[in-house]
């Protein structure tokens, strides 16, 4: 008997071991999400997780895609190229079908090489620069480009006569800092004020900003315009501060996040300025809701990031639905159908009334936020 149950056992053993993992994803989508959720970016990678995570569990309650559930699998890049092509290679051993990201804009970049020669569909939530999405016709983007920030910037401080002397503070070594300056610079020559002073960094000198602020301090900005990162807002303020430089700063989405970094004075952002997708603030049920759940669920007030993947997902979710795709279908299929799918719907989320072009941009308005007692308020 002892002697039955052990070949009974190692049949059924064998037999579990030789059904092929894809077996799976015939009763589930599969989605995979990459960005860093350590690291010097985690702010903008554990948003993008946890808000997408809310989405996939509304959608799983209510009743799934097309009646099948998702399953979910976020893969930490640390905001590496490199990794991030570790993290999407182990997506594809999961048998990921879609993909929500990357995240920051350099992973993004070498993600997407690798995913347009696999034919696999890509949306990313949040990566803005303009090579996120042009190595094949695969790849959407939930976020405005950098290109699109750069103009909106200048045009919202000329439509609103913010300043007239503007000085400008960027990352010259950043795709994402550098591409946004270019295109501000060149709406700047049609809108009626004059940048005065251009200064910048790179990633091996961005914790010293005295010279640049000396700089901006003595050709006397109205504003100074700071397309980058949170991290590096926090040191420069807090110098601004120290030297006694008193002056309107405008940002971008990636200055989104800055309220909540560990050990950081909010009050040194107070009226800081920034064009953003999303405010937390805003009244519709939408976004209550959704700003509701973070809450409860994160103890923390979504942040852009997490309004675009929580967009993200939703977004998934509308164009599977307009194309009827099913789980059985392998990544590739799927990558067809939702090609035409995203050309051909109009979704309607926190972060606005999106379509989208075949090239995979966004059409959508910007919002700008001004930051009042430590929160976001939206500006007209």
């Amino acid at each position: 008997m002892k002697k039955f149950l052990c070949l009974t056992m190692a049949a059924a053993m064998t037999a579990a071991m030789m059904v092929p993992a894809a077996v799976f994803a015939d009763d589930t989508f599969k989605v995979g999400m990459i960005g860093p959720l350590t690291g010097g970016a985690a702010l903008y990678g554990s948003a993008v997780r946890d808000a997408a995570q809310i989405a996939v569990d509304e959608i799983n309650e209510a009743g799934g895609i097309n009646g099948f559930m998702v399953e979910y699998n976020p893969q930490d890049d640390e905001h590496d190229a490199e990794k991030s092509i570790n993290a999407y290679n182990t997506l594809k051993d999961w048998n990921m079908q879609l993909l929500l990201g990357t995240v920051t804009s350099a992973p993004c970049i070498a993600v997407e090489a690798e995913a347009s020669a696999d034919n696999m569909f890509l949306l990313t939530p949040s990566g803005t620069a303009v090579d996120c999405i042009t190595a094949g016709d695969n790849a959407f983007r939930v976020c405005f480009s950098d290109p699109a920030q750069g103009t909106a910037s200048a045009k919202f401080i000329g439509d609103h006569s913010l300043a007239e002397k503007v000085g400008v503070l960027y990352d010259s070594s950043d795709v994402y800092s550098s591409g946004i300056y270019a295109t501000f610079r060149a709406e700047a020559e049609n809108e009626p004020f004059e940048i005065v002073a251009e200064t910048a960094f790179t990633s091996d000198s961005k914790t010293d900003f005295s010279a640049q602020l000396q700089t901006l301090k003595d050709a006397e900005c109205e504003l100074v315009f700071i397309p980058f990162y949170y991290n590096e807002a926090t040191i420069v303020l807090k110098q601004a501060e120290d030297m006694g430089f008193d002056v309107q700063w405008f940002g971008v989405d990636g200055m989104d996040g800055i309220l909540s970094v560990e050990g950081f004075d909010t009050s040194l952002a107070e009226d800081l300025m920034l064009l953003t997708p999303f405010s937390a603030s805003a009244e519709d049920e939408l976004t209550k809701n959704f700003v509701a759940r973070y809450e409860e669920l994160y103890k923390d007030v979504p942040n852009q990031f997490a309004a675009d993947a929580y967009d993200g997902m939703y977004i998934i979710k509308q164009a599977l639905e307009y194309a009827e795709a099913t789980p059985d279908m392998d990544a590739s299929a799927i990558c067809d159908a939702m090609k035409e799918a995203m050309t051909q719907i109009e979704f309607t989320g926190v972060t606005g009334t999106i379509t989208w072009t075949a090239d995979g941009e966004p059409t959508k308005e910007p919002m700008a936020v001004i930051i009042k007692d430590g929160a976001y308020e939206l500006m007209d």
